[in-house]
């Protein structure tokens, strides 16, 4: 599985809707795209794609934006990635292929289930906890 700049921008921007709209007040376009310095006609075209699956919805209007509308613990990155469409890493093998490159595609392709596998298991929700558990401030005694 490739991660493209595509799928890791939706999670940043998901990410982003999910910590800074939780008061439900909309999210603008243009905070996610200073906060997390996403091209802005890229960020346009992944909340596309996003308020079609579902998960985000669009607000008009002079207080508008944009809002989370499913819970971040119900969305797992591999979700994020096949949502906005995260090719495989290598294409399957062919029968006419030399065997060391048919063994070697085999193994490409286990490492690519590893990763969807590994993805499948974190949600949104898990890397939401990460960052606000890494932005606590340490007190010492």
């Amino acid at each position: 599985m490739v991660i493209n700049a595509a799928v890791h921008y939706a999670c940043l921007a998901m990410m982003d809707l999910a910590i800074h709209g939780e008061d439900g007040v909309p999210v603008r376009s243009s905070e996610i795209i200073r906060r997390n310095d996403i091209p802005g006609p890229f960020l346009v075209q992944i909340l596309r794609t996003l308020r079609s699956t579902g998960w985000v919805k669009a607000i008009r209007g002079s207080q508008g934006g944009y809002q989370l509308i499913v819970q971040p613990d119900a969305i797992t990155l591999l979700d994020i990635a096949e949502a906005i469409g995260c090719p495989d890493s290598i294409a399957p093998a062919q029968d006419d292929e030399p065997s060391a490159q048919q063994v070697l595609k085999k193994h490409w392709r286990d490492a690519d289930e590893q990763s969807r596998i590994q993805l499948s298991r974190v949600r949104l929700g898990d890397v939401i906890r990460s960052i606000r558990e890494s932005d606590e401030p340490m007190f010492y005694i």
